[in-house]
């Protein structure tokens, strides 16, 4: 079990699914993909982007300091999201650390200084330090005016739920009371694009198609995974007088690779975070999981031979939201965080409709488990109670 105990005690995130969490409620209720088109090299992408007014808040944000004109959107996100949670918290000492992760980083950044490189052979005085990965959580931590640590990080699709780790790490030392957590992801960009097409991993953009992302749907004739920018960030301490959830278990897992983009057919990596993510909550089950599920083929099919390798018979309530809003990168396990701690604040489990859950499982949701794994072979699995 955990040394002590850890608490949510406020969470706050900017997507497509809105920027409130009532907003993000009710988007997951009406359950519609939140998907729009955009032109990448001549040739349409399905996309997942911030609705009108999170590019609005963006905009303002980045006009209200002369110095956040220069920076990544992937850094702006996590700031707002931050400022939010921070906010929501209660929080009134600036003694807190802050965790916040991107698999990507300044991606747009990147590529707009390497391609005035190529064009005129230098590059911005401020190519260096915008792009760096430790520019996330550096800005954040400026912004609220803390003075505790800080660190960045990029553990490829598990980033944000690593962040958790490190975060209760960090509690369960002694060395911090307080630590702000998350993942931040702006990966809407031509190259990655590119990148996700050369692997053959990306949705096939078709106006008529009503589901373009088939998260969970184990017999799709192809990959239908579909990137989506945002960020979700949590505010964690050892005390809390206002919780949201409770953490109740912490696992991760590393497997061998085979390629560098595969896992295992039965996922042995996402078994093991599972397996110890019980095990440090002294449970055998929980009522609800989340899951990584990209939407490829292999993918979400590896992830339910995960699970009922773990809780054979007694299989969990399963879903996932990547239907909704595609695979954010490093900030989805966050995503998806978020996601079970709004279904157990309602009582409402968010059904997928590419998995048929059995009709006699209890939709009492007390226990939630979030899964993430990524490139590399490496998982993460977090489970929340009430």
């Amino acid at each position: 079990m955990l040394k002590d105990k850890i608490f949510i005690s406020s969470f706050a995130s900017i997507s497509a699914l809105g920027n409130t969490s009532d907003e993000v409620w009710q988007n997951y209720l009406k359950g519609k993909p939140l998907f729009t088109s955009k032109i990448f090299q001549g040739e349409q992408s399905y996309v997942s982007q911030l609705n009108k007014e999170g590019k609005l808040a963006i905009e303002d944000l980045k006009t209200s300091n002369n110095r956040y004109k220069d920076l990544d959107n992937s850094v702006l996100y996590a700031i707002a999201s931050a400022r939010k949670a921070t906010k929501d918290s209660l929080w009134n000492q600036n003694d807190f650390g802050v965790n916040i992760g991107s698999s990507r980083g300044a991606t747009s950044l990147f590529e707009k200084y390497h391609q005035q490189y190529l064009e005129e052979g230098k590059t911005a005085a401020l190519a260096s330090p915008t792009t760096t990965l430790g520019n996330v959580s550096s800005w954040v931590l400026q912004d609220l005016g803390s003075k505790g640590p800080e660190l960045s990080h990029s553990i490829t699709c598990s980033t944000a739920l690593h962040s958790i780790l490190n975060g209760a790490a960090w509690l369960n030392s002694g060395m911090a009371n307080r630590f702000l957590v998350g993942g931040s992801e702006a990966p809407l960009t031509p190259f990655t694009i590119a990148q996700m097409n050369a692997v053959k991993l990306y949705a096939k953009y078709n106006k008529e198609e009503q589901w373009p992302n088939r998260s969970l749907e184990i017999d799709k004739s192809s990959n239908t995974m579909i990137l989506g920018e945002g960020a979700s960030i949590f505010c964690l301490e050892k005390q809390s007088t206002n919780a949201k959830a409770e953490i109740l278990g912490l696992g991760y897992g590393t497997e061998k690779l085979v390629h560098n983009i595969s896992i295992s057919k039965d996922a042995q990596c996402l078994q093991q975070s599972m397996k110890m993510a019980l095990k440090t909550a002294g449970i055998e089950n929980v009522d609800a999981i989340v899951t990584h599920a990209p939407g490829t083929r292999k993918g979400d099919w590896a992830e339910i031979n995960a699970i009922k390798k773990v809780f054979k018979s007694k299989l969990p309530l399963i879903t996932s939201n990547k239907f909704l809003i595609g695979h954010t990168f490093g900030a989805s396990g966050a995503m998806s965080l978020e996601m079970a701690l709004l279904m157990l604040q309602n009582n409402h489990f968010i059904e997928n409709p590419f998995y048929e859950n059995d009709k006699n499982s209890t939709k009492i949701l007390k226990t939630i488990m979030i899964n993430a794994v990524g490139f590399g072979g490496n998982a993460v699995s977090v489970i929340i109670s009430k």
